[in-house]
């Protein structure tokens, strides 16, 4: 299973339900990632979308403990445990869990490969991923250069759990 997630250099992913930031390459790389694929996500992430409508062109599940939540277009599960049933109807490889704070905690210990984009500034945050790199079982395997967007400066990473 795979995570993506853009973090600061905190590990701060969002700030009142909202992106940091939005860069558009690491907008365009999530895209072209996750596409085809199954993305995993909490109400409240999907909830931050436009309109928000699960992601076009990928089976989208969406974990809410509200029993009666539904959602068109989107597999709704309440537990980790039904979650984690589900996910067994399709390959780990195709699996990307994209947020928010609590899933991606939830299910770090099921994952092999996280993509991390580094933006080298630190925002004000209330969501935040845990810090791979003070975690010994994950390593970096890839990175990019260095990227910018205007005065940002951002990194792409891949980790993989040590086996």
């Amino acid at each position: 299973m795979n995570m993506i997630v853009a973090v600061d250099q905190n590990w701060g992913i969002g700030l009142r339900n909202k992106l940091l930031v939005q860069i558009p390459e690491d907008q365009r790389f999530f895209r072209e990632t996750t596409t085809g694929k199954v993305v995993v996500m909490g109400r409240k992430t999907l909830e931050s979308f436009p309109n928000k409508m699960p992601l076009p062109k990928r089976t989208n599940i969406v974990l809410s403990k509200d029993e009666s939540y539904q959602v068109k277009g989107a597999i709704v599960v309440h537990s980790k445990e039904e979650l984690l049933k589900e996910l067994e109807n399709y390959a780990k490889e195709d699996i990307f869990i994209i947020g928010g704070e609590s899933v991606y905690k939830m299910m770090l210990p099921y994952c092999n490969v996280v993509h991390v984009t580094k933006i080298d500034y630190a925002y004000e945050a209330d969501s935040f991923f845990p810090n791979l790199d003070a975690l010994k079982e994950w390593k970096i395997t890839a990175s990019s250069d260095e990227q910018t967007y205007f005065d940002l400066e951002y990194t792409f990473y891949q980790y993989e759990k040590k086996i």
